[in-house]
């Protein structure tokens, strides 16, 4: 291969669940290809998902495959990437221990803020039977981890929108009117939980307005039942008392992460929508994946650890009390969000110019693409 030609990756991506790891594996494929000159293969099981992500956005450098039993590739990249667990085939394993140097083989593995994570981020692993050697990969929220996803114009971008008030245009690219004047305007992205009435009845008798944006996704079908309305997308705002609830489309990423700098309170969950919550410099309320024997609790607990820190009282307490009833334990399984949401209200302010620390501390390390080509030059030496 002549010295000159950009590298080829793989990125083997299998949909779990909604939306968030084909997101992932587009933002970070897109990132190789326009900002570090790569060739990327993005095999994913479930095509549909990623195309609605990318709102028809094509990017030179990526290819985007069908990952299926017929679809099966036997010529392996220099770069081999299986995120979150996604095993990369039999037989491209084997054409991988066959090649006369081996890929480089990363295993990305999901973004936690747990301390360990810094000692396993970079770690070899051989295989039990191939001359082959995967290294483990972790995002994180320190510079000895692999740090977070953000494009190299991302804060610029931030900015302009805000300079150029692009959230009316926004609403104009929705076809959605403006929140009424004065409100408090929340994003709405969460999994079923069993607290969203309660807070819908806390919202509904706020003493202020209060618009909420709810992109069609899980949560929709309970706001429906609690609203008697379709609150379909297309679908007129629905009133009720102070809260006004504003049905919208699928949107793309870079739709969803305008959606993100234009509220004043983002409610995310996952992985994708939590990360951009936090280049959003807004408040937000992250609801974790829930995982068995409830470790998803102690995740969430390192998280609000490192992100609560320089965080005054009594908006600290706030928030780690919101999110408790938001991330319910099995142990711990009460609805009380609603009661709580007056505390965070009141913290708002202090919430908002934390975010903006944070995201700026963020800001300083090096992104996540950026440290993966880098670890990947240094296997390649």
């Amino acid at each position: 291969m002549p010295a000159s030609a950009p590298l080829r990756w793989d990125i083997f991506c299998k949909v779990i669940d909604n939306f968030g790891d084909a997101g992932v594996c587009w933002r970070l494929a897109r990132t190789l290809a326009l900002e570090h000159g790569l060739r990327v293969r993005l095999w994913i099981d479930r095509p549909a998902t990623l195309n609605a992500l990318r709102g028809g956005e094509s990017i030179a450098g990526v290819d985007i495959r069908p990952w299926d039993a017929n679809a099966v590739p036997v010529d392996p990249a220099e770069v081999v990437v299986e995120a979150f667990g996604a095993p990369v085939p039999e037989p491209y394993l084997a054409a991988m221990a066959r090649s006369a140097q081996p890929p480089v083989w990363i295993n990305l593995e999901y973004l936690s803020a747990e301390n360990w994570v810094e000692g396993c981020h970079g770690l070899p692993s051989p295989h039990p039977r191939l001359p082959l050697i995967q290294w483990f990969f972790y995002p994180g929220f320190t510079e000895r981890t692999g740090g977070l996803l953000r494009e190299s114009d991302l804060l610029v971008r931030h900015r302009r929108f805000l300079a150029d008030a692009g959230a009316a245009s926004l609403w104009r690219r929705l076809a959605i009117p403006p929140p009424p004047p004065g409100a408090l305007k929340l994003s709405l992205f969460a999994y079923e939980t069993e607290t969203l009435a309660g807070l819908s009845d806390a919202w509904a008798a706020s003493t202020s307005p209060i618009w909420c944006a709810v992109p069609e996704n899980r949560v929709s079908q309970q706001l429906r039942a609690w609203a008697g309305a379709p609150l379909a997308p297309g679908d007129a705002p629905f009133q009720c008392g102070a809260l006004t609830l504003q049905p919208l489309p699928f949107v793309s990423q870079d739709e969803y992460d305008a959606l993100l700098w234009a509220c004043d309170l983002n409610f995310v969950r996952g992985e994708d929508s939590f990360v951009r919550a936090q280049w959003a410099a807004r408040p937000f309320v992250w609801q974790i994946y829930r995982q068995d024997e409830d470790a998803h609790i102690d995740k969430l607990a390192a998280f609000l650890a490192r992100y609560l820190d320089g965080l005054a009282e009594p908006a600290a307490t706030a928030l780690r009390a919101f999110h408790a009833e938001w991330n319910p334990s099995s142990s711990h399984a009460t609805a009380q969000a609603g009661l709580i949401w007056p505390a965070l209200l009141a913290s708002q302010s202090d919430l908002g110019a934390h975010a903006q620390r944070w995201r700026d501390r963020l800001a300083r390390q090096a992104d996540l693409a950026t440290t993966l080509a880098n670890f990947v030059k240094s296997k390649l030496k």
